[in-house]
């Protein structure tokens, strides 16, 4: 009988060249963003118009699929609201993006205590970073929350780029400084 270990230790370690990738392509995208906040803002709410859009289109079909589940009616109704979500934001990209600022704004908080307990549970593998990152996540959230609506479309763009970066340079520093023994 062969026991696998269960939680985090179970689970391998990207290597160091995965963690250096990750980085470079969180600071290119955080660089792109901050290219055009307003702009950035705008495509991302119609982005998700058009997935919320497909995603609501699969669950009514697939709720024709499984009829026999018993969920029929809930599947269908899951998957108007799903359309109609995405409707209005097409339809509506400006205030769309104001919904969705608060949205991002929760994200980036909870996304920032995450990397905080990250960090402290990886201290020793340059954790420290992380924490750094996770205290401008918690921060960029309550900004954003807190100057909603007046500052909906440009801070929202201008915290996501610079989180991106932020969240880049950690995943670089873990892949740069972290010791090899631990993570090849």
């Amino acid at each position: 009988m062969t026991i696998v270990p269960a939680g985090p230790a179970a689970l391998p370690v990207p290597p160091t060249w995965a963690r250096v990738v990750l980085g470079i392509g969180l600071i290119l995208a955080g660089l792109f963003v901050l290219g055009d906040v307003t702009m950035a803002t705008l495509i991302s709410t119609k982005f998700i118009a058009i997935c919320a859009i497909v995603a609501g289109g699969f669950e009514i079909v697939h709720a024709f699929w499984t009829k026999g589940w018993g969920a029929l009616i809930w599947q269908i109704a899951l998957g108007v609201l799903y359309v109609a979500f995405g409707m209005a934001l097409l339809n509506r990209p400006v205030q769309g993006a104001m919904a969705l600022t608060i949205a991002l704004g929760l994200v980036l908080f909870a996304s920032g205590i995450v990397r905080i307990l990250l960090s402290l549970r990886h201290w020793g593998d340059g954790g420290w970073l992380m924490l750094v990152s996770g205290a401008f996540g918690m921060l960029a959230g309550l900004v954003i929350l807190s100057g909603w609506p007046v500052t909906g479309l440009w801070v929202l763009g201008t915290l996501l780029g610079i989180d991106l970066i932020v969240h880049g340079l950690a995943w670089l520093a873990h892949g740069w400084f972290v010791p090899a023994a631990t993570t090849e």
